[in-house]
């Protein structure tokens, strides 16, 4: 049943309202109703007949709340900066000062920090991305156009650290971001002025070079507070579609460059050995001509001293000169020497042990010589010198008495 509804002499009022009130409470009752709870809440209301808690006491205890509260309050300021950071001190919101590794204080709700990492390497990738150790290329970032109009594929990977806090939080809106975009147009800077071959070859690492400056200025330029480190290419090739043609240019180039190491190290074993040959002619004609000079030399030396003795007794010179000259034809050759007169008509020579024993053998004319065998005596070749020499002698003198 309803509360109003007729016929129920109950009090149905929802108001509260007893003994025939209308109409919702007095509002002022209910103010009083609720300074009275809050007095007794900090032992200031009264109870009974008795006197309750003093005004003093109740003071005292909200004093020692705002205590409590202002202890709490300064306590959770102090904050400690780790080794390797920079805290970056806010005071509503607006940069205040930087503070070094140790224990700090700051007034919480009025002033915030943020702890910056500036010791830590970080990285970020130029032309791939790296996922769950696999790498996507971006084509839009990789691809750049040479000096010499050929498309070449750049995957890089440069490594920073922050050297400024207040810049890298405030002047930048995503560091890395910009850290990528200004890379990407140093790079292409750097590619454009420089031709596809010496990019795939020697040129790797004058670009890392080359960048890190050119980046470092555009960072610097806009306050971010970054240093670049260091700019590893990792990799420098044609774009996939032309790989194979490039492929074939660089084993061909290898073949030459294989082909010239091969050829100068043949021309470096040949040209020491001819450049030995040609001085070791050098020298033997050197000495040949110093022999021949000398020889000449004592050759006519001896003759002019021949031709005074030849001036002073012309016979005896001839006679001198013809002996020495017969004794000199004579001992380089086999000798032998036959006495006709005390021999028979039949003789016997053996050529064989004459020209074999290189000495002038003779016949001795007191035995008898026969078809089946002679007797050969060998004589040495001083006595044999001496015996032309006496004939030579004699014939010389006969010759000389016939005149």
């Amino acid at each position: 049943m309803a509360w109003n509804e007729p016929g129920d002499g109950g009090n149905k009022d929802p108001w509260g309202n007893r003994g025939g009130q209308e109409g919702p409470p007095d509002l002022d009752e209910a103010i009083k109703n609720l300074q009275k709870k809050l007095g007794a809440l900090f032992g200031g209301g009264r109870t009974g007949g008795g006197v309750g808690t003093s005004g003093a006491g109740g003071g005292k205890l909200a004093l020692l709340i705002l205590i409590a509260i202002g202890a709490i309050w300064f306590l959770s300021g102090f904050y400690t900066v780790e080794e390797g950071k920079q805290g970056v001190v806010l005071q509503f919101g607006a940069y205040r000062t930087t503070t070094m590794p140790g224990l700090h204080w700051y007034p919480r709700f009025v002033q915030s920090v943020e702890q910056v990492d500036v010791s830590k390497i970080r990285t970020v990738d130029i032309g791939y991305r790296g996922t769950r150790g696999k790498n996507t290329q971006m084509e839009r970032e990789s691809l750049m156009l040479t000096q010499d109009e050929n498309i070449v594929d750049i995957q890089l990977a440069v490594q920073y650290r922050v050297k400024d806090p207040k810049n890298y939080l405030f002047s930048l809106r995503d560091p890395d971001v910009t850290l990528i975009e200004a890379t990407e147009s140093a790079i292409r800077e750097i590619i454009g002025k420089s031709k596809m071959d010496f990019m795939l070859t020697e040129g790797r690492g004058d670009v890392g070079s080359s960048a890190i400056k050119m980046v470092q200025q555009i960072l610097d330029n806009y306050n971010s507070g970054l240093l670049i480190t260091r700019v590893n290419l990792l990799d420098a090739q044609p774009p996939e579609q032309v790989q194979h043609a490039f492929a074939d240019a660089v084993k061909a180039r290898e073949d030459e460059e294989r082909l010239k190491n091969k050829a100068q190290a043949y021309a470096n074993d040949i040209l020491p050995k001819a450049r030995g040959g040609a001085a070791r002619q050098l020298e033997e004609a050197a000495a040949y001509k110093s022999q021949v000079i000398a020889r000449a030399e004592g050759e006519a030396s001896r003759f002019s001293q021949v031709l005074k003795e030849y001036e002073k007794a012309p016979a005896v010179t001839r006679e001198r000169m013809y002996l020495d000259t017969m004794e000199s034809v004579l001992s380089s050759v086999s000798k032998v020497m036959v006495d006709v007169k005390g021999g028979n008509n039949l003789l016997y020579l053996p050529l064989d042990r004459m020209i074999g024993q290189g000495k002038g053998p003779m016949l001795d004319a007191q035995s008898p010589i026969d078809s089946s065998s002679a007797n050969v005596v060998d004589e040495p070749s001083d006595k044999v010198k001496r015996q032309a020499n006496q004939s030579l002698r004699d014939r010389l003198r006969s010759d000389r008495e016939g005149r």
